[in-house]
């Protein structure tokens, strides 16, 4: 196993995670309070924070046990990135029209925060799961 497919492991796993637990989270804070006024902002911040420093020390320690193989891309690691990028970019520019219509229906901001959080935490998913595919099956 490559090291860029290791690293979208980690992205993949982390990702899901994190965000997972955000929603956990949020849901948990309802309590008979409706789920418009519980307090979102900061958790949000913490999961991305906590999601964006994972992934960082998981590439890291993925270097750390193969350090020949950190720095090695070729070809075809470049076009497995590149597809990766491209789908991920398209579901997130189709995806972003939901919570731009929230915005415009004046939806409330939970919502429209919301939307865009899962909306960038699934074009992450799919990203990186169009390049482990790649590395898997080739293209």
């Amino acid at each position: 196993m490559s090291f860029g497919e290791k690293s979208n492991w980690v992205y993949l796993f982390v990702t899901a995670v994190t965000f997972a637990i955000y929603v956990v989270i949020v849901l948990g804070r309802t309590g008979g309070v409706p789920i418009i006024e519980v307090a979102y902002v900061s958790t949000m911040l913490w999961a991305i924070g906590i999601a964006v420093g994972l992934n960082i020390l998981g590439s890291i320690a993925i270097a750390i046990a193969k350090p020949s193989e950190a720095d090695k891309t070729d070809e075809r690691d470049k076009q497995i990135d590149r597809l990766g990028e491209h789908v991920g970019g398209i579901v997130l520019g189709v995806g972003m029209l939901g919570p731009l219509g929230l915005a415009m229906a004046e939806a409330d901001y939970f919502w429209i925060a919301n939307a865009i959080f899962a909306v960038f935490v699934l074009s992450s998913l799919v990203s990186s799961t169009v390049k482990i595919v790649g590395y898997r099956r080739g293209f």
